[in-house]
């Protein structure tokens, strides 16, 4: 059966009704003029170059809007003020907005400057969107922006994208270019050597590399500690790990938020829950406010465990130090994890956020359906959905993704396929997480032949299949070739 087969719906209307068998129908708002609200554009160049707005107006960025701006009072807007706008996106995840301005600033004769340029490259290549990474950067090596003679910042923007795009020998030839230049490797640049050889699987040369900045007499700041100790975890070296994480701290250099992710990450991963759990504590004593993703890995390590009271412990430590509204989210969380059951209904775990006076976010609801969603529980990762519409706030690519993976593990792929046709049709683009998740739906399903199908349409949009998209496109094509 071809994918064209397999779609369930069609929107014709901005409110989509999406009609699920064995499932409630639910709805998403859909709009197709995205606007974004004035409070999100902080730069003062943009209060003064657009029609001044009152704060209840918003800003589109589509096309069409973006015209009549410019076209405000017979002003266009300036170049610089389009590079501010593509950087801002970029930065807010709003990638497709960012191209089309790209285009529309072309079409005017504008050419982006270097860090529009970084910020696009860098942003597609986040989200798995190589292909349009490539061409972009290709267009910047060729635009007549480019400075003649490169300097350190332009070599950084190479590194990053090579690195970001994992491509060890492009990364080797821009660092030996950059010495020849008389630029030396700063820590910014060996921190994305060590990260290279790491993801490469050559965690010895990641050490070679600490060595050669030693021999150089470079400090270690906290990027190439960062790198070093990432390194170490992800091979399960933990012991080595932490003598560099000691190291650090007797440098005076102190963890941030992501060093000491990374410690109780590979902790959880490699099966040390104790360790972990110490350096969670650890981390709030000093101060650091801990990640909601780390704490739902040691919710999920604890709880498969059966280790509820120390997640209890835990919470009760978080409130008493003035964590009160976190202790109440991340509570309802390990109920909904838990043997509890108290919040098995997403109504009442809302009802219960909004009782302990906490502002009710995106994120937050994204959170709350992921963790229904790691259960199987379809019918409430929906209900979060619709609670979070209710709210006056539109699901994003995230989130449906959760839902895709909510009815993946349920073993319902036709929902997993209607969600992701709702994707498409809602005029977003699918990342690598979509269409890797809608595999494993198929894959789980029993459903192989339509695995490579579903991996042809992710390369032909541009996005760059991960490790795990391979590995099921790998196994649905050996289970094919055994003809079942």
């Amino acid at each position: 059966m071809e994918m064209q087969q397999l779609m369930l719906f069609r929107p014709n209307s901005r409110a989509i009704m999406l009609k699920v068998p064995s499932l409630f129908p639910f709805s998403f708002n859909v709009h197709y003029n995205y606007t974004k609200p004035t409070a999100l554009i902080p730069f003062q160049t943009r209060s003064s170059k657009l029609t001044k707005l009152s704060d209840s107006e918003t800003v589109d960025y589509s096309l069409s809007t973006t015209s009549e701006h410019a076209n405000c009072n017979g002003k266009e807007l300036s170049c610089d003020l389009y590079n501010e706008m593509i950087c801002q996106l970029c930065k807010e995840g709003e990638l497709n907005d960012a191209l089309a301005l790209l285009s529309q600033m072309e079409a005017l004769g504008y050419r982006p400057n270097l860090i529009s340029y970084s910020c696009l490259v860098t942003g597609l290549v986040n989200v798995g969107r190589t292909l349009e990474a490539d061409a972009i950067f290709q267009e910047m090596l060729i635009s007549g922006c480019r400075p003649k003679i490169r300097n350190r910042k332009t070599f950084e923007i190479l590194i990053d994208y090579y690195v970001s795009s994992g491509r060890l020998n492009d990364t080797w030839l821009v660092i030996a270019e950059m010495k020849r230049k008389g630029y030396n490797p700063n820590s910014y640049v060996y921190s994305k050597i060590i990260g290279i050889y790491r993801d490469n699987g050559m965690w010895k040369k990641a050490m070679g590399v600490l060595g050669e900045v030693r021999a150089k007499g470079m400090a270690l700041d906290r990027k190439i500690y960062n790198s070093i100790i990432d390194t170490f975890g992800k091979y399960g070296e933990l012991g080595e790990a932490l003598e560099v994480f000691e190291k650090m701290q007797e440098d005076h250099i102190k963890p941030d938020v992501k060093t000491w992710n990374s410690l109780i990450q590979w902790h959880c991963k490699f099966g040390d829950i104790s360790g972990a759990v110490t350096l969670f504590v650890t981390m709030q004593e000093q101060g650091i406010y801990p990640d909601p993703k780390i704490f739902m890995t040691i919710i999920s390590c604890l709880g498969e465990q059966g280790k509820w009271d120390v997640i209890r412990k835990i919470f009760e430590n978080m409130k008493g130090k003035g964590q009160q509204k976190s202790g109440a989210i991340y509570a309802i969380l390990v109920d909904i994890y838990g043997q509890y059951g108290k919040f098995q209904n997403a109504e009442d775990c809302i009802l219960a956020l909004k009782s302990e006076g906490i502002q009710l976010s995106p994120s937050m609801f994204c959170v709350l359906a992921n963790a229904y969603a790691q259960q199987g529980l379809c019918e409430q990762t929906v209900k979060v959905l619709q609670l979070m519409e209710a709210e006056g706030m539109e699901p994003n690519l995230i989130l449906l993704n959760v839902l895709i993976n909510a009815f993946a593990t349920a073993g319902r792929h036709m929902e997993a396929l209607s969600i992701y046709q709702h994707i498409k049709e809602s005029g977003i683009s699918p990342d690598v997480v979509t269409y890797s998740t809608l595999m494993k739906a198929f894959l789980w399903a029993k459903k192989f032949e339509q695995v490579p199908k579903i991996y042809s349409e992710m390369e032909a949009s541009g996005c760059s299949p991960d490790r795990k998209a391979r590995e099921m496109l790998k196994s649905a094509l050996s289970i094919l070739e055994r003809g079942h």
